[in-house]
């Protein structure tokens, strides 16, 4: 017998607790009973889960995000940094090389400010704060097993726990269950038309090891150290330290085809030394690792076009890492998942639930942040030998080769690093680019040459000195 959820009020099924599932809940939860359906056992605290596998390397949420999230749950960011989170000032509190081996300036006259912390912290306040919420119940150890409905509509979905199948019906049924969603499958098996997808996979694999803080660099003002890789000189190799909660580093160290790092334990700290510049190597070298190296290799950027679906099923929503999943070097995911669920809040507001044609209009304002996102990471990877059987089309070939204008114009004007970073925070959309502050400082030119070496002080270079 089908089950239904009893209660005055519209209703939602959300099926994964992940972040993009949890701000899908706290999106709806104003709305509609929601009821988050998740198959793992989620832990007790910050601590790492099967489920997300990718949680052990470095993350950062740009200042878009930052915003994001407290909109949708107020207070968020500063819970996250009472637990020993931090917000840092991109670019004053981080020392960066771009793609193009231009070392960007440490300005301090932008408001962007990311948060850094271990996605476990990250997971785990979420996860407190959202489902604290009255308004939503968690059904964990529970696997969807498809969608209830037709091509039409979707009504409900298919679940088992511990061997028991049931149905459990609402108003809205939306997917969050990341990379591996069936939505597509289980969508052609209600008969509805099938999806557009797009994958471009630049073959980049990560290595990631722990480390216990230099005891001088535990100061909050310790910076981030990032070198990128340059797309013009495959294979691409770069790097991240990332001061995190605990007096502790996270080092991620990443490579394309050809290039990539292994798990071997006795050769992190050569890889990291063999980059475009060695300070990442520099840095650990010495260092008292905590725990192995752990390694990455499902990072291509995969898109699902939903919103170009012409009939699309009303009472169904695919939020997330399910519609578009990026490189995560560019540190986009977690940003996106908020802004996607922001959107469909905000559009919720205006209308309410239980509209024909509600859930395709959900679909298509969801899609915006991913746009954004999307054009910036394909702009980059498409360029690697390998990564696409799709040539970059003449909009991709355009912004990359802007981008990369862009940062060498960035890395010695603040006005134009501002606008820069106002399209890499996914704080404005990319023609903020083509505004006075960055055109004005690019037909200019350069009024000093360009820094030749990572801008570590001598200060914080004697620091980390282990």
């Amino acid at each position: 017998m089908a089950e239904a959820i009893v209660t005055q009020r519209p209703t939602a099924v959300v099926i994964g607790a992940g972040a993009s599932g949890l701000f899908a809940a706290a999106a709806l939860a104003d709305f509609a009973d929601v009821t988050v359906v998740e198959r793992d056992r989620l832990p007790d605290g910050p601590e790492p889960r099967r489920g997300v596998p990718q949680a052990r390397h470095a993350h950062l949420v740009w200042s878009g995000g930052v915003k994001a999230f407290d909109a949708l749950v107020p207070g968020l960011t500063g819970d996250i940094v009472a637990r020993g989170g931090r917000l840092v000032h991109i670019m004053g509190d981080m020392v960066s090389r771009a793609p193009n081996e231009v070392w960007f300036r440490r300005f301090t006259s932008t408001h962007h400010r990311n948060l850094v912390c271990s996605r476990d912290l990250l997971d785990f306040v979420l996860r407190q704060r959202v489902l604290a919420d009255e308004r939503i119940t968690l059904r964990a150890e529970t696997t969807v097993l498809g969608l209830e409905g037709d091509a039409t509509a979707v009504t409900g979905v298919r679940m088992g726990t511990d061997g028991e199948e049931g149905t459990l019906r609402a108003d809205l049924i939306v997917d969050a269950s990341g990379r591996g969603s069936r939505a597509p499958q289980w969508l052609s098996g209600l008969g509805a038309p099938s999806v557009t997808e797009r994958e471009v996979n630049a073959g980049v694999a990560y290595a990631t090891r722990l480390y216990r803080a230099p005891e001088a660099t535990r100061d909050p003002g310790f910076p981030l150290v990032n070198v990128q890789a340059n797309p013009a000189r495959p294979p691409g190799r770069g790097g991240i330290v990332l001061p995190i909660e605990g007096d502790r580093w996270i080092v991620t160290l990443a490579g394309t085809r050809g290039g990539e790092p292994t798990d071997d334990p006795d050769a992190f700290v050569d890889f990291a030394l063999s980059l475009g510049d060695p300070v990442i190597g520099e840095l650990v070298k010495g260092l008292k690792p905590l725990g192995d190296v752990m390694t990455t290799r499902a990072t291509a950027n995969r898109r699902r076009y939903y919103e170009q679906v012409k009939r699309w099923p009303d009472g169904f929503l695919v939020l997330g890492d399910a519609v578009a999943g990026y490189n995560p070097v560019y540190g986009h995911g977690l940003t996106v998942a908020a802004q996607c669920a922001l959107a469909v809040r905000d559009t919720l507001s205006a209308t309410g639930l239980g509209q024909p044609g509600l859930a395709r209009r959900l679909q298509r304002v969801a899609a915006r942040p991913v746009a954004g996102a999307w054009d910036l990471a394909v702009g980059q990877d498409a360029m690697y030998p390998g990564a696409t059987d799709t040539r970059p089309n003449a909009v991709e070939r355009l912004l990359a080769r802007f981008v990369d204008k862009a940062v060498e114009t960035g890395a010695r004007n603040p006005r134009a690093m501002g606008a820069l970073l106002d399209v890499m925070s996914l704080e404005r959309p990319a023609t903020r680019l083509f505004s006075p502050d960055m055109l004005i400082p690019m037909l200019i030119g350069p009024r000093r040459p360009h820094l030749q070496g990572p801008p570590l002080t001598d200060a914080e270079r004697k620091s980390a000195m282990p």
